[in-house]
């Protein structure tokens, strides 16, 4: 498993007019926002590096927790042409945000590329669709344990057999809150911790330090298991 560290990204601070409605919306629901900040640049390239990586030929995007879009932008300036994007956020004032932003967005409209914007939770989320990549901006320290795993199962299994998915995870985090949360709010951090190791036992493929974000984060990204070759190996040369 890789880890790497980007270097800084001096542009990557918050918009201001996103970090005032991204502060106010986690004041008023910590459930569809987790954090006090939109993402900053640097972490957005790390989580949409597969994007990148997979070439120019036409994809199927799913975006899970897109807040003010800090990922959705780098997504739509990183999706090969004809490829199809699916944006899931359950905070309605987000969605408004989100369905202007990719109806808008020049390079989606000129790369013929499918949009949509989903406002509901991923729970509630009805598709047949595989997906290539998906990237997350969920809250998961937020959630209860089972919840947590019963989202990272879903997101498995949302990915074609290779497919990767990619999701953020502040530092210190669990520390902070075994210094100032209640014993069971520190237990609930720990347990969730837990259940995400076991994610990342199994199907993790990197790790990346983002410094450059506020507050830093690790970008994590995992792989489903690729499908089988067609004579019922493994596909591996002998």
């Amino acid at each position: 498993m890789n880890h790497r560290t980007p270097v800084p990204d001096r542009a990557s601070g918050p918009r201001r007019g996103e970090g005032r409605m991204f502060l106010a919306e986690a004041v008023r629901d910590l459930r569809t926002t987790g954090a006090v900040a939109p993402s900053g640049r640097a972490l957005a390239r790390a989580l949409t590096e597969p994007v990148h990586a997979q070439g120019p030929r036409p994809l199927s995007v799913l975006e899970v927790g897109a807040g003010t879009g800090p990922f959705t932008r780098a997504l739509a300036d990183r999706l090969p042409r004809g490829s199809r994007f699916d944006v899931v956020e359950a905070n309605p004032r987000f969605a408004t945000r989100l369905r202007t932003l990719t109806a808008t967005h020049p390079r989606l409209t000129a790369h013929s590329v499918r949009a949509e914007v989903h406002e509901t939770y991923l729970e509630d989320f009805k598709t047949d669709e595989r997906y290539d990549v998906v990237v997350s901006g969920l809250p998961l320290t937020n959630f209860a344990p089972a919840q947590v795993d019963l989202i990272m199962s879903r997101l498995i299994e949302l990915l074609h057999p290779g497919g990767t998915l990619t999701y953020f995870a502040y530092l210190g985090t669990r520390r902070a809150r075994a210094l100032t949360a209640s014993r069971a709010e520190a237990r609930r951090h720990a347990a969730v911790d837990e259940v995400m190791a076991g994610y990342q036992r199994r199907y993790a493929v990197g790790r990346w330090t983002v410094w450059a974000n506020l507050p830093p984060a690790y970008a994590w990204h995992l792989q489903s298991p690729p499908a089988p070759a067609p004579d019922g190996g493994t596909g591996n040369p002998l």
